[in-house]
């Protein structure tokens, strides 16, 4: 993994990429730095970093769609595959690259907040606590965009993918207000998510009994609730659309409140696309 992480990290400072990145997160962090706080007079910079989530839109799918679609293009992906390297260190490597590459940005930024001093006494505890939830929030967007990028050998699609998932996941709030809530609906959507876990099931151990065994199980038990407890079909496709804000997450860490569930849904979101994209590769690796 060492090995990977250095060489990831080593390609960002050799090209445009790397510093590109940081000059636009620190030129956008600075412009809403000084609207929200400088010239309202604010003292607290979680509103400027709030603000500037805009930016995740361009910064995410720079920062993250050459990593596995140029491999994919040169071919170098069946060098990098066929070496004696695990495959989560691979995937851990590229990753942790770019979660370096980011904090950096994050580190760089600091000198914001200090320049706080001179308006009032800004509250650390609150900032230092936004920018925890602001660098994990990151950290999921990153692994979003690795996924998409293993997907495709070309950098623009993996791009442009990147940016309709990271808008959606801003988004999600917005999306999941207006979902349907009425028990018809979140039981077609319950079966869909059946449907589409015993699919990934089936496509990670090629064993069709255990994903039809998995999909009836889910059934059943989807049958029983209905008839014991019809309510707590109620809004389902609301809590699970909500289930993926990011943004929703960040309320907390926004105020200055360590909550251990956010930390753990970061990491857990992060987790999950990281274990996709090892998937991907490794069918991709024996097929």
């Amino acid at each position: 993994m060492l090995s990977i992480y250095k060489k990831e990290l080593r390609n960002y400072f050799t090209t445009i990429t790397g510093y590109g990145f940081l000059g636009f997160l620190v030129l956008i962090t600075g412009y809403f730095f000084i609207s929200q706080n400088i010239i309202s007079r604010n003292a607290n910079y979680n509103d400027a970093l709030a603000g500037s989530m805009i930016m995740f839109l361009i910064l995410i799918p720079v920062l993250t769609m050459r990593l596995f679609a140029e491999e994919s293009r040169q071919k170098t992906d069946q060098l990098l595959f066929s070496a004696p390297i695990k495959v989560p260190d691979i995937v851990g490597g590229k990753f942790l690259s770019a979660l370096t590459l980011y904090f950096i940005g994050i580190a760089i930024t600091l000198i914001f907040p200090f320049m706080l001093s001179r308006l009032g006494e800004p509250d650390w505890g609150t900032t230092i606590v936004g920018l925890l939830g602001y660098f994990m929030m990151g950290g999921c967007l990153i692994s979003v965009g690795l996924f998409i990028s293993v997907l495709t050998d070309n950098q623009i699609v993996a791009a442009a993918a990147t940016f309709a998932a990271v808008f959606l996941l801003l988004m999600m709030d917005n999306i999941s207000s207006s979902a349907p809530i009425t028990v018809a609906s979140s039981i077609i959507f319950i079966v869909v998510i059946i449907l589409a876990l015993a699919l990934l099931i089936y496509s990670s151990t090629k064993n069709f009994p255990l994903a039809g065994i998995f999909s009836l199980m889910c059934f059943v038990a989807t049958g029983v609730f209905y008839l014991f407890k019809p309510n707590l079909f109620d809004g389902v496709i609301v809590s699970v659309l909500g289930w993926f804000s990011v943004l929703n997450r960040f309320e907390n860490f926004y105020m200055g409140i360590i909550s251990i569930s956010d930390i753990i849904y970061y990491i857990t979101f992060s987790i999950a696309f990281l274990y996709l994209t090892v998937n991907v590769i490794e069918k991709r690796r024996w097929s």
